[in-house]
């Protein structure tokens, strides 16, 4: 069976398929990804060359899937392709405006690869951790277990930013202006607040949040 074969399988959440496969050849699990591809239908993700099996399965929120490949030995923190984000990274992502949206099942595949061993502060290739990733796609359950776990509040990116800093403001992802994501991105803020991290945090320009803060409604938020 081809890569792309193993890859579809994964993408459609096809267990057996994916369990008989690597019982076959459990190398199959850490075979780096030679094409890269975007996944529309379900996924919503790219899969760059570099990533792994495991890649498109956090990516997809494939929980059981993830436990297989991790189980074949899987690496939680590979990071091989062109932007150095690892399976955490793409478990972050998130799509609250997307048809079966289940931030239930992305909390799920986050502690599935930390309980693997994902490392929780690694950064990609432009600094950016897990959490960051999660606020900038207002993925608020996700930011909430990222920050329990013990995920860093205060790891800037190269820019220098903090995920409190990417919160109040317009990350210029697709989608961010709708009213989920509006109603996620104040509970990602509440988070942080209840968890102590200050306004006054400067970025890499000595910006605070409360500068960074882009509308009224959520000045208000961070002066209350």
């Amino acid at each position: 069976m081809s890569e792309n074969d193993f890859l579809k399988a994964i993408h459609d959440n096809d267990c057996p398929t994916v369990k008989r496969l690597l019982a076959a050849d459990k190398t199959r699990a850490n075979r780096l990804v030679t094409e890269a591809r975007l996944y529309e239908e379900q996924i919503v993700h790219w899969i760059y060359v570099g990533d792994t099996p495991l890649h498109l399965a956090a990516a997809g929120h494939r929980v059981e899937i993830a436990r297989l490949l991790l189980a074949a030995g899987a690496d939680p923190n590979s990071c091989a392709n062109h932007r150095e984000s690892g399976p955490l990274h793409y478990a972050a992502d998130g799509h609250p405006d997307a048809g079966g949206w289940n931030p239930k099942r992305q909390v799920e595949t986050i502690q599935c690869l930390l309980n693997a061993g994902a490392e929780i502060n690694q950064r990609d290739k432009n600094g950016a951790s897990a959490l960051h990733r999660a606020v900038r796609t207002r993925s608020a359950a996700a930011v909430r277990f990222l920050l329990k776990s013990g995920c860093d509040p205060l790891l800037r990116n190269k820019p220098g930013s903090t995920p409190f800093h990417l919160a109040v403001q317009n990350t210029g992802r697709g989608g961010s202006g709708t009213d989920n994501a509006k109603i996620a991105q104040q509970q990602i803020i509440e988070e942080f607040l209840a968890r102590g991290v200050s306004v006054n945090l400067t970025d890499g320009k000595g910006k605070s949040v409360l500068d960074c803060a882009t509308s009224c409604w959520i000045r208000e938020l961070l002066r209350a």
